[in-house]
């Protein structure tokens, strides 16, 4: 938190400094001698352009490099999987096998993480959209998590958001 902080603090000091020195190219401007004016104004606004570029660049390599330090995404745990096996208790594989067609056959991590979300307590709708499952497919995962009662594993179950 403190390194976020910072980095708007400092991005606040370019950007009181760019202005800053608009306001003395002005001052400058202003008390310059008529004829010069053109030849002033010309060169103070070649330096705010490259006030405003160079602070844009560092604020860009600042989060380009923010961006960089974040891993892309969650590293999976040792074994490979994020779920133990006996989360996959009471998969309808033969009832799944019966459903789909062996070309539709998504892939068998796909519908075990389906299955565990049904367990605890995702809708059809949801599991449908977000895994990009058939729709039948994720109501037959629902209504079997459903029927055998298995209650939440501890994994909060959150409402979607809507839009």
């Amino acid at each position: 938190m403190k390194l976020h902080s910072d980095r708007r603090t400092g991005e606040g000091l370019m950007v009181l400094g760019v202005l800053a020195l608009l306001l003395l190219e002005m001052v400058a401007l202003a008390v310059s001698p008529v004829e010069d004016r053109v030849v002033i104004g010309g060169s103070l606004i070649g330096a705010a352009v490259a006030a405003f570029v160079i602070a844009g660049a560092m604020v860009h390599s600042r989060r380009s490099a923010t961006r960089r330090a974040h891993p892309a995404g969650p590293v999976l745990p040792p074994g490979g999987q994020w779920y133990g096996v006996d989360a996959l208790e009471g998969f309808p594989a033969e009832a799944l096998g019966r459903l789909l067609p062996a070309s539709a056959d998504p892939h068998q991590e796909l519908l075990h993480t389906a299955w565990v979300l049904a367990n605890h307590g995702r809708d059809a709708a949801w599991i449908s959209h977000h895994l990009d499952l058939p729709a039948d497919v994720a109501h037959l995962l629902v209504d079997t998590a459903k029927h055998r009662g298995v209650p939440s594993r501890g994994m909060p179950v959150r409402t979607p958001p809507v839009g």
